[in-house]
């Protein structure tokens, strides 16, 4: 009798963080009916990760407005993202009777918003994208500063693109035709419907944000069909400790900026004298602090699974016992038998 096959890892089984949140794959490569703004898909991550302990259920959640209008003293914004949000139907490809499908869905179900400053926000998760949510298998971990950095909507969803398929086996290339690139990115229709707009103004500010910031280095390179474009081939590999210590100047820099732009000011910001670079050898987090050379060992022992999330579990398991006398060893140690007991 043949072994039985372990269930395969759910989507639902990954836990945000304080640093990170999760976003369903699904949620990831849509094709949007209703173009969003980019504050508006910065939002629904929030709403995403709030509900997300209960998102599977026909449960009403609730949020503070506050934590949705950012830097902005006014919920009119807020209002205005959760009605295009309620108003937006995307396309997700899925599985129906075994033959692939898209099936076309709400993002945002029905809500009530107190009118005063501080209010709430109560939501629902409409019940066909419970469904997909409760199937899923493949996600996307988004860090909170990298999203809150990001300056355009094409970089937040070139950022979310490359975040569900960094960990994916053996690849690191996925080609897409133009026209599946702007569906994905977003682009409205009848606009940069020429190669060298859709280049100049989405694609190449995009993937020099995302290469800045990010945990990875990213190129589109276009696909020809003779003398014309036709589509583009994505590429992504991790940064190495350099790369690393390079994307935490960068985001402090993009810091900066952004409080400039949230207090008003237009003229350039002095630029303060420059702090020591990190040391790339070592990545610091909550608690006893990982090499790089840990993380990177952990990628190529274990193909495909959620670092981050898989320490997060390692420094809840180790929470209140006597600390590791080699954090690193102990962290390959407990992924491993994480592994034999959710192998993918």
């Amino acid at each position: 009798m043949a072994a039985e096959s372990k269930p395969s890892y759910r989507t639902m089984q990954a836990r945000p963080n304080a640093e990170s949140l999760i976003k369903p794959g699904e949620l990831v490569d849509l094709v949007e009916v209703t173009p969003l703004t980019l504050a508006d898909r910065r939002i629904y991550n929030q709403l995403l990760e709030n509900a997300w302990d209960a998102i599977d259920k026909p449960v009403v959640h609730t949020i503070p407005k506050a934590l949705l209008r950012g830097s902005h003293n006014s919920n009119d914004r807020v209002g205005e993202s959760v009605e295009r949000l309620m108003a937006s139907i995307v396309k997700v490809a899925v599985k129906w009777d075994g033959e692939p499908a898209i099936e076309r869905v709400q993002l945002l179900g029905g809500n009530i918003e107190h009118t005063r400053p501080d209010g709430m926000l109560h939501y629902e998760i409409p019940a066909r994208l419970r469904k997909i949510i409760r199937n899923s298998t493949i996600f996307a971990r988004l860090q909170r500063d990298v999203m809150f950095a990001l300056s355009s909507k094409y970089a937040l969803t070139l950022y979310e693109m490359v975040q569900k398929r960094g960990n994916l086996k053996h690849r690191s290339e996925e080609q897409f035709s133009l026209d599946q690139l702007r569906g994905v990115l977003g682009v409205p229709r009848g606009k940069l419907t020429e190669w060298a707009n859709l280049n100049n103004r989405a694609i190449k500010p995009a993937v020099a944000e995302v290469s800045a910031l990010s945990d990875y280095v990213v190129e589109m390179e276009p696909v020809k069909t003779g003398r014309r474009v036709t589509g583009v081939k994505l590429r992504w590999w991790r940064k190495d400790g350099q790369g690393e210590a390079e994307r935490a100047r960068a985001m402090e820099f993009s810091s900066v900026g952004r409080r400039a732009k949230a207090e008003g000011r237009t003229e350039p910001v002095a630029e303060a004298a420059p702090k020591p670079r990190p040391r790339p050898a070592r990545m610091e987090r909550k608690g006893a602090a990982l090499s790089s050379e840990t993380y990177e060992t952990a990628r190529l022992r274990f193909p495909g699974y959620d670092i981050y999330h898989v320490e997060s579990e390692w420094r809840s398991w180790a929470a209140g016992k006597e600390p590791a006398r080699d954090p690193d060893k102990a962290f390959l140690a407990f992924f491993r038998s994480f592994a034999e007991s959710n192998s993918l």
